[in-house]
């Protein structure tokens, strides 16, 4: 018997690679990520089964993409939360929010090179945190997702429509 396929939380990682290049070949994948090539490729292949990557290429379905990442992403793949500690801002504490939000509370990826200190969050990937240093758009989009995983309403509702603006930018 078939197995059921299912995303995984990095699958989301290449999707948001494919939809800031559409013309990534899985070695440029697998460079701008921080996932090996077959990592990718697997990826896409999962990503093609839910469309959210277009079926005969490697481009991002923006409209179904986007409308998971709002709506399905928070529920999929829930924010974990733990204590205090250094790490990579995400969520609302990012760059892709400055000037946008100003909050008391700050959320990272526990990273021991990090510059901020918050509240932990686990990443949808383990190189989530040397995104910064390696591809500042992915970095800031994967922020974005991540404030919609542990965001208010009134945040969520900024993210949804930063992400529609970044997706937009990329596809022009």
């Amino acid at each position: 018997m078939p197995k059921q396929p299912t995303l995984r939380p990095s699958d989301l990682v290449v999707a948001l690679q494919l939809t800031l290049d559409q013309s990534a070949q899985f070695k440029q994948l697998a460079e701008s990520t921080g996932l090996s090539a077959g990592e990718c490729h697997n990826a896409v292949r999962r990503l093609r089964l839910s469309q959210l990557v277009l079926a005969d290429e490697r481009r991002s379905s923006r409209d179904a993409l986007h409308q998971f990442l709002v709506r399905g992403v928070p529920f999929a793949f829930p924010a974990v939360a733990g204590a205090e500690t250094i790490g990579v801002a995400t969520a609302h504490s990012s760059t892709a929010f400055h000037g946008i939000i100003e909050s008391p509370t700050r959320f990272v990826w526990p990273d021991a090179d990090g510059q901020v200190r918050g509240q932990s969050l686990v990443p949808l990937f383990p190189g989530a945190a040397a995104l910064p240093a390696r591809n500042q758009p992915l970095y800031e989009l994967l922020t974005i997702v991540d404030a919609l995983r542990v965001g208010t309403t009134r945040v969520r509702k900024i993210a949804a429509e930063l992400l529609a603006s970044r997706f937009a930018e990329a596809g022009a």
